[in-house]
């Protein structure tokens, strides 16, 4: 399995489990913005990495893969939050956070080695 299809499983997966949890939560008020901003950026970033495989150019590929990246780094962060604020039990949001670091980091090596194979050209 080559990195490209395992991001797309492996970030599907992820975004299966975001929306669990959030559907799990009884979320009201501060909790509710929070649940709805986890679960927006939680399931951007395999929508993205989707359609990454289906750009027109490498150029676009990068380009979705990058917004991937930057929703992955977000969603870290309202896991962290929610984590801090004990929304929900750490144990559950450490293996969220783990995952969403390893994604990042699957998805920060898919963008180096894309943008190094890549002709210098403004077309691609």
């Amino acid at each position: 399995m080559n990195k490209e299809t395992g991001i797309v499983q492996r970030t599907y997966d992820f975004s299966v489990r975001i929306a669990k949890m959030c559907r799990a939560i009884d979320a009201r008020g501060t909790d509710l913005v929070l649940v709805k901003q986890v679960m927006r950026s939680g399931t951007s970033i395999g929508a993205n990495v989707e359609e990454a495989q289906g750009g027109h150019t490498r150029r676009d590929f990068v380009a979705k893969m990058s917004i991937a990246y930057k929703e992955a780094r977000e969603t870290k962060y309202w896991l962290k939050i929610m984590r801090d604020i004990e929304m929900v039990p750490a144990k559950k949001l450490e293996q969220l956070i783990d995952e969403g670091g390893q994604i990042l980091k699957i998805l920060a090596s898919i963008l180096l080695t894309t943008k190094s194979n890549s002709p210098k050209s403004p077309e691609e």
